[in-house]
């Protein structure tokens, strides 16, 4: 049995549009990175923490021995500084201006835990932003769209407009890299 350790809608999407079966039970843990935590570990060790963490919760119930949980979590990088979720309208603003006009990196931890392994990667896919004006930055924010997404966008909604290009896989900007997801399935 596959356990999503995400309240992730996309992630969800992304996993039942490949044709998983599969149940979420969100992990609820802090993420803040680490002082001076490298992007990669920071991300590959917060989806390690989360599918840990629901498996414990998971593991005295009767298919806890065929559970397998997959934790994920996803960050934009520029320059090598975290760019999480933002904060308030604001801090979206000023993560908007950072990245206009800028190719800047998204990656997303992935971890398997089960009863008798555990396994995390990292996926990186290089993104490039168009120029953005003022207007546009306010007009996004207004939407509410940036309020819970890393980076303050969302590729899958009214940002693809600014992204001419990415470099790497699609998926992994939404928040799961899929693709990557199934081989470590299959493989398992």
């Amino acid at each position: 049995m596959l356990i999503l350790a995400s309240a992730s809608p996309r992630r969800r999407e992304l996993l039942t549009q490949a044709g998983f079966e599969f149940q979420a039970h969100p992990a609820h843990l802090p993420e803040d990175p680490l002082p001076s935590e490298d992007p990669i570990a920071y991300v590959t060790r917060l989806a390690r923490e989360k599918a840990e963490a629901v498996f414990q919760i998971l593991a005295g119930e009767p298919s806890g021995r065929t559970t397998i949980v997959l934790g994920a979590d996803t960050t934009v990088t520029l320059d090598h500084h975290i760019l999480g979720k933002p904060e308030n309208s604001a801090d979206a603003a000023r993560m908007l201006r950072l990245l206009s006009g800028r190719t800047h990196r998204v990656i997303t931890g992935v971890a398997l835990v089960s009863a008798h392994r555990a396994q995390a990667i990292a996926e990186v896919t290089e993104v490039e932003f168009l120029p953005l004006s003022e207007t546009q930055i306010q007009s996004y924010i207004a939407t509410g769209e940036p309020n819970d997404k890393a980076g303050a966008y969302a590729i899958q909604g009214r940002a693809a407009r600014w992204i001419p290009r990415i470099q790497g896989c699609y998926f992994n900007v939404v928040g799961l890299p899929i693709s990557r997801v199934s081989t470590l399935l299959e493989a398992w």
